[in-house]
């Protein structure tokens, strides 16, 4: 069986971070599981055919916003990053890195959703091998 990462979430507010996603972002909602208080418990997004799943745990979390740094970042690889970049920021996506080569070969930003979850975005646009990277390859 192939085994599959994919990030869960929590926020405090799933059923606008749905929304918000889908506008600055692009994501793709796929699933939404509403409790009868009308709090989204569940959720599952398309992103270019990979999923991330988010839910609520209850009134004692407290997102990264609201709870101070954040405990993860999530890498999304995106066809063209350029574009990904004008559509987050119109979006209302708080730019945290701009927009730049990095030295392994992505052109990347890095930007906070509402709740203060870190996302990167990139688009890979040259090989370089690891020893030029600065950095020791594993």
């Amino acid at each position: 069986m192939a085994q599959t990462v994919f990030p869960y979430l929590l926020y405090e507010d799933v059923g606008a971070m749905l929304d918000w996603l889908s506008s600055a972002f692009g994501f793709t909602e796929k699933l939404r599981f509403t409790g009868d208080d009308g709090t989204v418990n569940h959720a599952e997004m398309d992103v270019g055919g990979a999923s991330i799943m988010m839910g609520d745990p209850g009134d004692e979390y407290r997102s990264p916003k609201n709870g101070g740094g954040w405990p993860a970042q999530v890498q999304v690889y995106v066809d063209d990053v350029e574009a990904h970049y004008e559509r987050a920021k119109a979006g209302g996506a708080q730019i945290r890195q701009e927009l730049a080569d990095t030295p392994y070969g992505d052109r990347r930003y890095d930007a906070h959703d509402p709740e203060g979850h870190l996302w990167m975005f990139s688009t890979h646009v040259r090989d370089v091998p690891p020893e030029d990277w600065g950095a020791t390859a594993a």
